[in-house]
């Protein structure tokens, strides 16, 4: 399989008419940016994203194990929250950001990549198992999916998403929600990040 502008391009249309969660991911990308900005936001829209990380899997994370997450999530101070917030709508880099947001409970790098794309969608998109799955597929990541990412990792993925944006000449989450729509079609994309098999619908 190759990528190229017109199947990143379909696929991304695809996935804006058919994936359950697609409108209310686009009502969020073009609220809680400006939200996380000005500091005007609660606890649940912080909380939101975590929720929103592990059910875009649509029942293939473990529910027992999603639970948990967005359960820890709560025990976090939400001053602890806002100001891990507030240092990545300040950062420079994705490195930064991500420090900031992994001293919070229950948000490690790839959740924490949520939380960048939600305050920065024009300079981050968020990293899972399905996504990278495509670009492995392709070539354009030379080793399949790490149990538990590391900034390094996240850093690689992003730089190969900004170069698609940039070769075919769209946003980063164009390049996510194509790469989400394709990974249907290539090997390894029914396992989430500790390896658990599809487990049933949402």
């Amino acid at each position: 399989m190759e990528l190229t502008r017109s199947l990143v391009e379909s696929e991304a249309r695809k996935y804006r008419k058919e994936a359950p969660l697609a409108l209310v991911e686009e009502e969020n990308l073009e609220t809680l940016p400006g939200a996380f900005e000005s500091g005007e936001y609660g606890r649940r829209d912080a909380a939101w994203i975590v929720r929103w990380y592990y059910r875009r899997f649509l029942g293939r994370y473990p529910d027992d194990e999603r639970r948990a997450a967005e359960d820890r999530f709560w025990d976090n101070e939400f001053d602890d929250v806002r100001a891990a917030i507030a240092d990545v709508v300040d950062a420079t880099d994705a490195a930064d950001g991500i420090d900031a947001l992994t001293r919070l409970e229950a948000v490690d790098v790839p959740v924490a990549s949520g939380f960048l794309t939600f305050v920065d969608p024009e300079e981050y998109v968020v990293v899972g198992p399905r996504e990278w799955a495509t670009l492995f597929e392709v070539g354009e990541l030379s080793r399949s999916y790490p149990d538990s990412p590391s900034v390094e990792d996240y850093e690689t993925y992003l730089e190969r998403c900004r170069s698609l944006a940039e070769q075919f000449d769209c946003d980063l989450w164009t390049v996510y929600r194509a790469l989400w729509r394709i990974s249907d079609h290539v090997s390894g994309s029914d396992e989430v990040e500790d390896g658990s098999p599809t487990t049933g619908g949402f």
